[in-house]
Order: C-alpha cells, then sequence, then structure tokens
C-alpha cells in the first residue's frame, strides 16, 4: 500500500495488542521475533498497550545482530486516549520515543477521539465513584497542530488517526496543514465499513484494519486493563460456514480468505497472534485470489454497528454520551 507522498506501508502488519502484561516481556519478545523472522515488517502498537519498551529491546537486538535495519521496518504507535489533549501530546510522544529506542516514529496515530484525564502513575483517573474521568470536547486541531509539530521536527514521519468517523476526518482535513496518511479502524467481514474506506481511499487516506479476524481474545485482553470490565459477545469469524466453504475452495485457512478479503478490498490488516504457527499463515496470503463470487458471498456477511467489538462502552462508562464519540 502507499502512503501520501508514495513510500510503501507494507501490505499486512502485525498487531502487537496480545493482552500479555509488561511482566510477561519474554512471551511477546519470542511472539515478535517469530513474526520478524517470518517477514512482517510492519509492527503496530500503541503506548496504552504497555509493550512499547519490549518491542523497542526486541528490535534493537535485531538492528545489533545485523539481520535487520531500522529502515526495513515500519512501526506504528499511538497517542494513549489519556493523551488526548494538546498539552499532553509533547509528553506521550517523547515517552514512545524512548520505550521504542528509537529517533522517529513511522507513523503516530490519534487512538481515539475522546480523551481521558490523565494520572501519572495510574492507568486511568478516576472520581470518586470509581468511574473513570473524560476531558470535555476534544480540540482535533490543536493536537493535530502539535503532531504537525513532531514531524517537521523529525520525530515522526506520518501522522494519522485511529476510531474517527467521516465527519471527524472531514472536518480535521479542512484545517490540517499535513493532511492524515492513515486511518485504522476496526474492519472485518461482520464490520466492512465500506463507506468509510471509500471516503478514505478518495482522500488518499490509507486504511489499516484492526480485529480482521474477530479478535476472540477481546474479552481477555480488555480485563487486563480494566478488571472490572464486562465480557461481551464476541463473533466466531473463524467458524463461519460461507467463510469455510470458500477457504476449502481455495485450499487455504478460514483466516487467510479473511484477511485476503480485506487485502483485495483496499485494506490493510494487521493481525495478531502468540502462535507461531498462525503467524507464519496469516502472513502466507499473496499466493492466491478471492474471485468475484467469494468477494460477493463475503461482503454478504456485513452486519454492521452491532457488530463493532471495540466500542470502548466496557472501557469507560456512558463514554458513548461524549459529544465527540465517533461510533
Amino acid at each position: 500500500m502507499l502512503l501520501l507522498n508514495g513510500s510503501k506501508l507494507p501490505s499486512v502488519g502485525f498487531g502487537s495488542n496480545t493482552g500479555a502484561p509488561p511482566e510477561k516481556g519474554e512471551e511477546l519478545e519470542k511472539v515478535i521475533d517469530s513474526a520478524i523472522q517470518t517477514g512482517y515488517r510492519h509492527i503496530d502498537t500503541a503506548f496504552f498497550y504497555r509493550n512499547e519498551k519490549i518491542i523497542g529491546n526486541t528490535l534493537q537486538k535485531w538492528f545489533k545482530s545485523g539481520k535487520l535495519e531500522r529502515e526495513e521496518i515500519f512501526i506504528t504507535t499511538k497517542l494513549p486516549i489519556f493523551g488526548v489533549h494538546p498539552a499532553r501530546v509533547d509528553y506521550f510522544i517523547k515517552q514512545s520515543l524512548s520505550n521504542l529506542q528509537m529517533d522517529c516514529i513511522d507513523l503516530y496515530l490519534i487512538h481515539f477521539p475522546v480523551g481521558c484525564k490523565f494520572q501519572e502513575g495510574a492507568m486511568f483517573a478516576r472520581d470518586e465513584n470509581g468511574d473513570i474521568l473524560m476531558e470535555g470536547r476534544t480540540d482535533h486541531l490543536a493536537i493535530w497542530k502539535k503532531m504537525e509539530e513532531h514531524v517537521n521536527l523529525g520525530h515522526i514521519r506520518y501522522i494519522g488517526l485511529s476510531n474517527y468517523n467521516i465527519s471527524q476526518i472531514s472536518t480535521l482535513i479542512k484545517s490540517a496543514i499535513i493532511k492524515p496518511a492513515c486511518l485504522q479502524v476496526e474492519i472485518h467481514p461482520h464490520l466492512q465499513q465500506r463507506d468509510l474506506v471509500e471516503f478514505c481511499h478518495k482522500n488518499e487516506i490509507t486504511v489499516v484494519g484492526f480485529s480482521p479476524l474477530g479478535a476472540a481474545d477481546y474479552n481477555l485482553r480488555m480485563k487486563t486493563y480494566l478488571p472490572e470490565y464486562q465480557d461481551q459477545q464476541l463473533p466466531n469469524l473463524l467458524g463461519n460456514q460461507v467463510i469455510q466453504s470458500i477457504a476449502k475452495k481455495h485450499s487455504k485457512s478460514v483466516a487467510q480468505v479473511i484477511l485476503r478479503f480485506l487485502i483485495q478490498s483496499g485494506v490493510v490488516p494487521i493481525p495478531k497472534s502468540r502462535n507461531s504457527q498462525r503467524i507464519k499463515e496469516n502472513f502466507n496470503i499473496f499466493d492466491f485470489m478471492l474471485d468475484e463470487h467469494d468477494t460477493a458471498a463475503l461482503q454478504d456477511l456485513e452486519v454492521g454497528e452491532d457488530a463493532r467489538i471495540s466500542n470502548f462502552k466496557g472501557l469507560i462508562r456512558k463514554i458513548e454520551n461524549h459529544p465527540d464519540y465517533p461510533f
């Protein structure tokens, strides 16, 4: 996939949000090693995932070995939800640069358009009832201008958005000096967001899709961030009979068919796995093509908004009432 100035973004990336807490760094290091050995050259992370330091240490090991050059790897990270405020952008960009042990981040995204209060040393700032405290209306343009400053300083190559809707992106584009290079959103066969993808393509914004396989580990992962998180029903994409039939036709796995479908739809998927065999399988998707009958059948699996997994409602109570809630 091409970014704004013709630079290439690898067509498939590796999602690092496996839910492993920081104390299990050795486990994630092995996972990242497996991904790099397989051929992944796009690693997606975020300050919120608490794994930037582990990824930074792992990559430094590869660089020092001479088996990987810095220019060969594309790193995406994100401004956390408690950093979504103009006064905190500098702080969190510097934190990510330090954690990753890099002079420059390839792609930096605003993780979510709604901000939370920040409390040093705590995952979230909370009120007397234990509820997570949200900021008021988000000054998207002021945050964007701070990110533009870091592009001009050479700290970031590209800047973009995550979980933003068409209206929010349109408003930002009108005033931005540096256009968003990327939008990262949840995309899978039950939530294809075709209007949003089409809008981005018309505006030369690369679309990256997270949770492409339905995020079967989502509930477990959320509880590592928020112990009181309540489980939600998750889609069983890997057990879908339509996708299984297409997979059998091509002698591929269900996951491979889904990832191929996204690529042919102009979306960069970032699957994740802790299993080395599945890591390899998810990368081996460039030796077959889905035909028009396959594509039509997969498009018919669209459910829409009811299929959204990552809606942040389970994370922050009443977040859907915030004026900048995007869904």
